[in-house]
């Protein structure tokens, strides 16, 4: 992962931003890790695993009566 310090990537915004389609970039300030500047894609697909996590979690929590993951994976997919 590409590491840029703070004011760098203030002052090459418009080249972190094609950088970024590559892999994530990870943002620094006085050394330390502040943030990571990832691609719209990455980040989609990042909310697309956590979002598909807590439904295996709430599907073997037994809690739920009805519920169905295929049915919300295909939803999710937009096959529904």
């Amino acid at each position: 992962m590409q590491i840029v310090t703070a004011s760098n990537a203030k002052r090459e915004f418009g080249e972190i931003l094609l950088n970024v389609q590559k892999s994530p970039i990870s943002v620094t300030r006085n050394g330390k890790p502040i943030a990571v500047v990832l691609s719209d894609s990455e980040y989609k697909e990042l909310k697309l695993q956590a979002l598909r996590c807590a439904l295996i979690e709430g599907e073997e929590s037994g809690d739920i009566e009805n519920f169905s993951m295929d049915r919300i994976i295909d939803e999710l997919d937009g096959t529904i």
